[in-house]
């Protein structure tokens, strides 16, 4: 008959058998928990719609690819929006440092040259009819004509893009910021400009957006931002008027883009952010970052050689 030890050590091998196979069997379960694409809190990937956000088939591959982490964060995004911009006027002083533009009026405080400018994307009646760079359509929202103007541009994006990221999320934030942009430039265009740069028709575009979100949602939020917004378009207008070299059919052009853009994107209390939303966001990524390399590596072969 086995001793008391030797039934004790039995049954302390059979327990921890049992728990070495509980813990074996729970290991693939926990192989198979993902971030939701959408949402970014953790689910099961064979779950047929995220508990949280009710996107259809969170595990699906596809999209997974098309849910990058940088865009799932709204903060990150508007960061590297403010960081490329911040590079291309760097890159626009480093192209030609001899013809900066150093004066006591703030306007024109560390102004790169309009060769500069032209060399790194410029865009308007010169550059695109004379020159053929319609490129430059996307460019010339990057780059700034003194220290002023892209201060001023990054802290009216950095407010607006938080409340249009809120609202509308990060895909959409993006793509009316990026497509806002575009068709402001296009308006300045054919309205005969024949050099202009700026974000602003961007940021035109995100308050355009703003704009048709508080008028369509309504109630004390929805009215509080529309007067708000309101206020500062006639302000930009009234100041565009009053001093020279404002680009006020940028301005319109993006305003009316933004509007445009967020009522047939829809925003989050009407429509969730679909795959369409987020492949268009990363459409306009992909091309923006192309054209901008584009922008640089050719300004800089030109300036040299």
């Amino acid at each position: 008959m086995p001793s008391k030890r030797l039934l004790h050590r039995e049954e302390s091998y059979i327990l921890k058998d049992g728990y070495d196979e509980r813990r074996l069997a729970m290991q693939p379960q926990r192989r198979q928990s993902i971030l939701c694409p959408n949402c970014n809190k953790l689910i099961s990937s064979g779950e047929a719609r995220c508990p949280h956000c009710g996107i259809s088939r969170p595990g699906s591959r596809l999209k997974r690819v098309f849910s990058p982490r940088f865009l799932r964060s709204g903060d990150q995004m508007i960061a590297w929006i403010i960081y490329a911009n911040a590079a291309m006027y760097l890159l626009s002083l480093a192209l030609k440092p001899g013809a900066i533009q150093i004066t006591m009026s703030p306007f024109g405080m560390l102004s790169p040259s309009s060769e500069t400018l032209i060399l790194l994307g410029a865009t308007g009646t010169f550059p695109v009819f004379h020159l053929g760079r319609w490129w430059t359509l996307v460019s010339a929202g990057y780059l700034h004509g003194s220290l002023l103007h892209i201060v001023f541009n990054m802290l009216a994006f950095r407010f607006l893009a938080s409340i249009v990221q809120e609202d509308y999320g990060s895909y959409r934030m993006f793509a009316i910021f990026a497509l806002g942009g575009l068709l402001g430039y296009v308006v300045s265009l054919f309205a005969g400009v024949r050099l202009t740069i700026g974000a602003s028709a961007s940021v035109c575009s995100l308050m355009g957006a703003v704009l048709y979100y508080g008028k369509s949602r309504g109630g004390a939020h929805g009215q509080a931002l529309y007067k708000q917004v309101s206020g500062w378009a006639v302000g930009m207008f009234l100041f565009g008027i009053l001093v020279p070299g404002i680009n006020n059919w940028a301005h319109g052009g993006g305003i009316a883009a933004g509007i445009g853009l967020g009522a047939l994107l829809g925003y989050g209390e009407k429509v969730r952010e679909s795959l369409f939303h987020k492949t268009l966001g990363l459409g306009c990524m992909l091309i923006s970052a192309t054209v901008l390399i584009w922008a640089v590596v050719s300004g800089f072969l030109i300036a040299l050689f």
